[in-house]
């Protein structure tokens, strides 16, 4: 007797031309986007398709606008940068030498400052602040250039030791310098200078840095004047020396 034998189980899954039809369909595919590839895409055409939809997409196109990136919107301030001193000599030289006020004018270089001192008696009303008005249009020249510079300026007033004389409106020698160095500053500042300007009034106290002389009346007269002192850093003149 014959015993039956056992029933194979039939394949399940797609059929076997199901798979040489996906590889067929994905040789097109490839051969499609190889085509692609090296085919050349009009730039204008392109371009019109890509602004078409962002107008579609978003239509009022926002203007990037500055972040503040701390808790206060401190705003930003933009200074000029500071001039090398030994170029900014001769340029100041050369604005000075033919003008008839500040012709009269001493230019020192130091170390670290340039400065520029202005005789006051050619600069001031005897034994007053007020400047003469040929000094005005000397100092809107000496303004028309520092208003060109990123340096630090500050302004220095200094009589002679002699005390200031009874007619006059001030009772010291530290007033009146103090006072022909601040009519110095608001004149530059005028003449176009907008940065910060330290002023400082020092009479007398810094008499006996001056060269000694056998005319004692020269030195005096030498005493007598109002520093423009130019630094070699920027800034705004705040806390300067």
């Amino acid at each position: 007797m014959m015993l039956d034998e056992p029933k194979r189980d039939e394949p399940t899954g797609p059929p076997i031309w199901m798979l040489s039809l996906a590889d067929l369909i994905s040789l097109l595919l490839t051969f499609f986007v190889m085509l692609f590839a090296m085919s050349s895409v009009k730039v204008d055409r392109w371009d019109e398709v890509v602004d078409s939809l962002s107008q579609s997409i978003r239509p009022a196109p926002v203007e990037p606008t500055d972040e503040p990136t701390a808790q206060m919107n401190i705003p930003r301030v933009y200074r000029k940068p500071a001039m090398n001193l030994d170029y900014l000599s001769s340029v100041i030289e050369g604005a000075i030498r033919d003008n008839p006020v500040l012709g009269h004018a001493r230019l020192r270089h130091t170390a670290d400052k340039l400065i520029i001192s202005l005789p006051g008696d050619v600069m001031f009303v005897p034994g007053s602040e007020k400047l003469a008005q040929n000094a005005r249009q000397a100092l809107f020249v000496l303004g028309g250039v520092l208003s060109n510079i990123g340096n630090r300026v500050g302004v220095q007033g200094h009589t002679d030791p002699r005390p200031v004389s009874t007619q006059s409106r001030y009772t010291s020698n530290w007033e009146l310098s103090l006072a022909r160095a601040a009519e110095v500053a608001n004149e530059l500042k005028r003449s176009g200078y907008l940065d910060y300007i330290n002023i400082y009034g020092f009479a007398a106290s810094r008499y006996d840095e001056l060269p000694r002389t056998g005319d004692e009346e020269k030195r005096y007269e030498m005493a007598r004047r109002v520093d423009i002192v130019i630094e070699p850093h920027g800034g705004s003149g705040l806390g300067g020396s």
